[in-house]
């Protein structure tokens, strides 16, 4: 599975289902996102917690990285 073009609450269930598969390798990428909301920045969080913290968020949208610097979590991921 990849990720859906919106991480929203509508997405989100679906996502942290498939976090497992997604975060195997480390590495999330975030190319294919053209869109996210702040429960789209919250999964992001939870995914990076889940990973132990060491996440690599990949290819990142200008706007996913503007709303996470916006909530002050961007020192928390790892774009």
């Amino acid at each position: 599975m990849s990720l859906p073009a919106e991480l929203s609450l509508r997405t989100a269930v679906d996502v942290l289902k498939a976090a497992p598969a997604l975060t195997a390798g480390g590495v999330l990428d975030l190319s294919g996102v053209t869109r996210a909301d702040s429960a789209g920045i919250s999964l992001l969080l939870e995914l990076t917690r889940r990973a132990g913290g060491s996440l690599k968020l990949s290819g990142a949208p200008q706007q996913v990285v503007q709303l996470a610097r916006f909530f002050g979590v961007d020192s928390v991921l790892s774009f």
